[in-house]
């Protein structure tokens, strides 16, 4: 049985490694007249380090998007991929990947959970420049649908919110390194709960989110603003977010069919 999810979380990712390298095309574009070489084929190469300074010097390899948003979608995919696999090889556990923009990005359950469903949310974030804090702040929640009404099957959800045991975080650090072909250096993963690491502001002036804590060092200790998970959600539940008339539209034709 799995006492504490995060705890088990952080060991299972312990191995993590960020796979991702470049963007492959099939001609070449040589970024210096020093790595203008073509390549004889069949390619043969004795490591996989060889083969990678081959298919750079060919200009073969492109770099990964540096974009902020592009970027963290290619890291995201990658932990989701790490995460299948390693679930996979574990009896008792089982998990089901969360829809391209909703509520959780995957969800896990099964007998090792009491056969209790649990939310994990994958969030990617940039360091900024001073190394101490994310460059912009966390968005946990959208806040005026699923969280407001955590009782309602909003369609951007697996299921209610409050049929969820337990509600992870799974942060990936990240510096950007604009020389590198992975762009991706200093990589460090953070799993906490998410009423732990949460703000008293939104993530957004212009949207309904809830954000998070944007010290490093309070992400990594699971100090956010909030003593306990009864005080984080009395506020938020309070707080005065927008519902926009399509989202009113939505919520109610949602309880008419109920």
């Amino acid at each position: 049985m799995i006492n504490d999810l995060s705890e088990w979380l952080r060991d299972i990712c312990s191995e993590y490694e960020f796979q991702p390298y470049a963007v492959y095309r099939k001609t070449g574009i040589a970024h210096s007249e020093a790595d203008n070489e073509s390549i004889d084929w069949p390619l043969t190469a004795n490591s996989e380090a060889e083969l990678r300074e081959k298919l750079r010097k060919s200009g073969q390899f492109q770099p990964l998007p540096k974009e902020s948003a592009a970027l963290a979608n290619i890291v995201e995919v990658s932990i989701s991929d790490y995460l299948t696999n390693k679930i996979s090889e574990i009896d008792g556990i089982s998990m089901n990947p969360g829809t391209e923009r909703g509520y959780p990005d995957l969800e896990l359950t099964g007998s090792l959970l009491a056969d209790e469903y649990h939310a994990v949310d994958i969030k990617v974030a940039r360091r900024s420049a001073s190394g101490k804090q994310t460059q912009s702040r966390i968005t946990l929640y959208t806040g005026n649908t699923y969280f407001k009404f955590p009782e309602v099957d909003w369609p951007s959800i697996l299921r209610p919110f409050a049929n969820y045991k337990s509600h992870i975080d799974l942060i990936v650090i990240y510096t950007l390194d604009e020389d590198s072909l992975t762009r991706v250096t200093e990589l460090e993963l953070v799993i906490q709960p998410s009423w732990r690491i949460a703000s008293r502001e939104r993530s957004s002036t212009t949207r309904e989110y809830i954000g998070a804590v944007t010290n490093l060092e309070d992400l990594r200790a699971g100090r956010g603003a909030f003593d306990n998970e009864e005080e984080f959600y009395k506020f938020w539940r309070a707080y005065p977010f927008k519902i926009p008339k399509s989202v009113a539209k939505q919520l109610e034709k949602i309880l008419a069919e109920k």
